[in-house]
């Protein structure tokens, strides 16, 4: 009888046993599964859906409201991302404002008088300024409702002790177990937009997005592999419209990954030019998340085919769902999303970011499950000193 082989499963294109020896393993498993955690979170938003309408219609239905979409680091850059979209589609107005602002200045966005409905986003739902942020809010605004999004059964955002409030807690797997976030920051993204926009907006585009997203997972290895092992010490991330809250993202992700070895900045391809351009040395990476809209993809490639004629930069990458051939190389294509709207590019762009980080903090030998063991900074934040409000 021949020998049993024992297969080994991979993640990212790597056997687990080497990335749990890297403390690479979390992560890893994390940035994979979000195809299948991103199917899982929109049926579980579809049954909910009726419930959420019933919630919080009364203020998005109205346009004398307001919705702020909160959070803190990455979970703010979520309300970042999905605002713009939100606001043209409701009726209210729609901001981000993150949780760190609102608890320094909270009478800078909390106005008494104007109804609320504000969405917290959390991974562990246990963040000192969401709690206080939901608590300020309850303090300075007559009419308010809390919304929380969050991936962790016992976050204490969930149980805030709250007259109106509503819970979407999302699937186990979500709560990331690695120290960035990744599955949690899109499956938490995917829901506010499933939740807010009206029933069935997301059921013909679910499919679409999560298999973009696994193909680009599965097909930029190569690519973003060979990107890791570049002696590139910046990297520059360029987004328009809602893209430029995911440049954000890429350039938190990056700068978390690698512990701060790599410098990081964000900005519009055409901001960029007014004075953030100064970033760009012989080794430095630009990444420029491109549009499918016709009107912002010429400003986008404008900048970059700039870039490539300045000739001062490492390398120009184009993320594209439209790719051009001229690219060669140094474009990264998103398969069958050409025709999709810039806002169901946020998930497999996101992908590719995510990747990129991982594979340059394995390449600089950090642990990605772990990149700051000295604790300077922490999964859930600590040391925040919160203070009572002032009369």
């Amino acid at each position: 009888m021949p020998a049993m082989t024992m297969t080994s499963t991979e993640y990212l294109g790597a056997p687990e046993s080497e990335l749990a020896a890297a403390g690479a393993l979390c992560t890893a498993r994390e940035i994979e599964q979000q195809p299948r955690m991103l199917r899982q979170t929109h049926a579980l938003v579809a049954g909910l859906h009726a419930q959420i309408r019933a919630f919080a219609g009364p203020l998005i239905d109205d346009p004398a409201a307001r919705v702020i979409l909160t959070g803190a680091g990455s979970s703010s850059y979520i309300g970042q991302c999905v605002a713009p979209l939100l606001d043209r589609r409701l009726a209210a107005r729609v901001d981000a404002v993150p949780t760190t602002d609102i608890v320094c200045a909270p009478h800078l966005y909390l106005e008494p008088e104007q109804p609320l409905l504000l969405v917290s986003f959390g991974r562990s739902g246990n963040s000192p300024e969401s709690l206080a942020a939901v608590e300020l809010a309850e303090s300075l605004v007559r009419d308010v409702r809390h919304l929380a999004i969050i991936c962790n059964a016992d976050g204490a955002l969930g149980k805030a002790p709250v007259a109106r409030s509503m819970t979407l807690l999302l699937p186990a797997e979500t709560h990331d177990a690695g120290f960035a976030m990744t599955s949690s920051f899109s499956c938490m993204m995917y829901a506010a937009m499933a939740a807010l926009l009206p029933n069935g907006s997301m059921d013909a585009r679910i499919d679409a997005i999560a298999e973009a997203t696994a193909r680009v997972i599965a097909e930029s290895l190569p690519a973003l592999n060979e990107l890791a092992r570049a002696p590139y010490d910046r990297v520059a991330y360029l987004g328009s419209g809602v893209l430029q809250g995911l440049a954000r993202e890429a350039s938190l992700k990056l700068g978390e990954l690698t512990n701060g070895a790599v410098a990081t900045c964000f900005e519009s391809p055409l901001g960029f030019r007014h004075g953030p351009k100064t970033f760009i040395t012989e080794h430095a990476l630009v990444m420029v998340f491109v549009s499918n809209d016709p009107l912002t993809r010429r400003y986008d490639l404008d900048l970059v085919d700039e870039l490539r004629r300045d000739g001062r930069a490492a390398r120009i990458i184009e993320v594209s769902a439209q790719p051009r051939a001229t690219a060669g190389a140094d474009g990264i294509a998103v398969p069958a999303m050409a025709d999709a709207v810039d806002a169901e590019l946020l998930w497999p762009y996101l992908a590719i970011a995510q990747i990129h980080a991982f594979l340059r903090s394995r390449a600089l030998g950090v642990t990605p499950d772990n990149p700051n063991p000295a604790g300077l900074v922490n999964r859930v934040v600590q040391g925040v000193r919160l203070y009572a409000l002032s009369a």
